[in-house]
């Protein structure tokens, strides 16, 4: 039997992940991204793009100039989304820190999702902190998706035990 899921009502000046469409939506924002990790700060941009995905806190991609030189590596490994294309992954170093296959992006994303292109982004729980517009995201449940929940966005959100089928 499915699960019910109810969504929470989302207070004044933020979003219900519920009201996210699927197929997921791109769109451009001004927010201020800070990515922090081995003790340096590795992206400061307001340039970003974020998709937004029914059930799903926002994913933020970065242009990869944003990045430190010689933060990103690639890695091996692949991964496909029936809306945005095949995936690549990258390692993230910095301070002597490394984080394999903590970042991702579409060399050749998929007709509707052309604003990835050249774009960058990585999973919040594996840097040390992620920042948008100077508050600390919160990383999304589970090891697959990549959102950054902050006091913004409303839920429940996939990605924790039994949400899968979602």
């Amino acid at each position: 039997m499915r699960q019910k899921i109810e969504p929470i009502i989302p207070l004044p000046g933020q979003e219900s992940v519920w009201d996210y469409p699927r197929p997921p939506r791109v769109e451009p924002s001004g927010e201020r991204i800070r990515i922090f990790f081995g003790g340096q700060l590795i992206v400061d941009t307001s340039d970003s793009v974020r998709v937004l995905e029914t059930s799903h806190p926002p994913v933020y991609y970065l242009p990869r100039s944003a990045f430190s030189p010689g933060v990103l590596e690639p890695v091996a490994g692949s991964s496909f989304c029936e809306f945005k294309g095949t995936a690549k992954y990258l390692t993230v170093r910095a301070g002597g820190a490394e984080a394999t296959g903590a970042a991702w992006f579409y060399p050749e994303p998929a007709a509707g999702f052309e604003l990835l292109a050249d774009r960058v982004a990585v999973y919040p729980g594996r840097m040390t902190a992620c920042e948008v517009d100077g508050e600390r995201v919160r990383p999304q449940e589970g090891g697959f998706y990549g959102g950054w929940i902050t006091d913004k966005v409303t839920g429940p959100f996939k990605g924790g035990p039994g949400t899968l089928g979602w």
